[in-house]
């Protein structure tokens, strides 16, 4: 059963917001960690590496060709937030802010995008790397991401500001 697309889009001062959350049964420490350490992005996402104060080079580790992306960290404020910006062929701000729900943690990822242009791309990577991140830090399986493309493409391409 393919998962069901989560996101939702707002409109902003320049363009729009792709809001995508997860409720993470574990301390925000704890997923703050799995954020932020390169051991451990390394299981989801891929590794990192500092390049100077404030650029990260990141290894795409599931991605074809496993490339290499230049993270620019414009705000870490542990255990709380941390805002970069992915560069290379575009300019990706996105922002991951963690927030205490009891023993638990909601995860709120925000891409900022000037137009609604690629969001039929861009939602279901999302999707599938917010569940990666939950399967790395619970020692689950790993989703494919068979169950998130194309089957999440429309859902993300009609998608309207609220």
């Amino acid at each position: 059963m393919a998962p069901i697309p989560t996101g939702t889009l707002r409109t902003t001062d320049t363009g729009f917001a792709l809001e995508l959350s997860r409720t993470i049964s574990a301390p925000r420490e704890d997923v703050w960690a799995h954020l932020t350490e390169s051991s451990r992005t390394a299981l989801w996402f891929g590794p990192w590496e500092r390049v100077s104060d404030n650029t990260i080079r990141v290894t795409m580790s599931f991605e074809e060709g496993e490339p290499a992306s230049d993270m620019t960290i414009e705000t870490c404020e542990a255990p709380g937030l941390l805002a970069v910006r992915m560069t290379g062929e575009g300019q990706w701000p996105l922002e991951v802010r963690l927030t205490e729900r009891g023993t638990a943690t909601l995860l709120v990822l925000v891409h900022s995008c000037e137009s609604t242009d690629g969001l039929g791309d861009i939602g279901p990577g999302w999707e599938y790397y917010l569940d990666m991140f939950i399967a790395a830090g619970s020692g689950d399986p790993l989703p494919s991401f068979d169950d998130y493309y194309p089957s999440q493409q429309e859902y993300y391409s009609s998608l309207r500001p609220q």
